[in-house]
């Protein structure tokens, strides 16, 4: 096993679905201009309400990838 250096990233996604499709979008978007990307950590869910319903979600998710090697 090689020795990695990790760096992360904040990131945040949102869908009128689920939270579940928040995450994906936000890690969707990272993963077509990033690459090496390893695990993520949902930091943070909160959602927006119209007339007393869910409306949008948005999660903020920490994005953990390895450094290219020199």
């Amino acid at each position: 096993m090689s020795n990695h250096v990790y760096k992360t990233l904040e990131l945040v996604g949102s869908s009128p679905t689920s939270p579940e499709d928040a995450v994906r979008a936000a890690i969707a978007r990272a993963s077509a201009t990033m690459h090496n990307l390893r695990w993520f950590q949902v930091v943070e869910t909160r959602g927006q309400l119209e007339e007393g319903k869910i409306a949008h979600w948005q999660v903020t998710v920490k994005v953990g990838f390895t450094l290219d090697e020199p």
